[in-house]
């Protein structure tokens, strides 16, 4: 399965309609708000690591030599 930031971003909206549904009360409610809490938490760490992988191929490319190996993370 390969994933995407486009795709992080359609799960992110689904869910926040899943959030929107006024017709989810209670339980389901809650369990709804706790699968937000953990897609959240996930989503960042996702965003995180994308934002790190920028960071280094930045880096690579700004200081771009014979000596330097690209990490094996940004190869293609």
């Amino acid at each position: 399965m390969k994933s995407t930031l486009g795709d992080l971003n359609n799960h992110l909206f689904a869910q926040l309609e899943r959030l929107s549904d006024e017709e989810i009360k209670g339980d389901d409610l809650l369990e709804e708000i706790g699968r937000a809490k953990a897609v959240t938490s996930i989503a960042t760490q996702i965003i995180n690591n994308g934002n790190l992988v920028l960071q280094a191929q930045k880096f690579h490319t700004e200081f771009k030599s014979k000596d330097l190996e690209k990490p094996k993370m940004l190869e293609g």
